[in-house]
């Protein structure tokens, strides 16, 4: 079964349906699935940490991996 097949399939379920814990259940299952971010699941540490990172190499302070390796072997 393609997809939009097994789209038009669940569409047709839930048309016909009349139970309302059904149709609670699928609602849960979508905003589970869209309000997953892992960015709300760290710590304010682990995000500060991040941003500084990005603010870094936004302003070119870059370190070549091979020179990293170097020091740190």
């Amino acid at each position: 079964m393609n997809i939009q097949a097994g789209k038009l399939e669940i569409m047709k379920l839930v048309l016909e349906t009349d139970n309302p814990d059904i149709l609670e259940s699928i609602k849960a299952l979508f905003k589970k699935n869209t309000t997953a971010d892992y960015w709300e699941n760290l710590a304010q540490e682990q995000k500060d940490d991040i941003l500084q990172g990005i603010k870094e190499i936004e302003n070119g302070e870059l370190i070549d991996y091979e020179d990293f390796m170097e020091k740190h072997r």
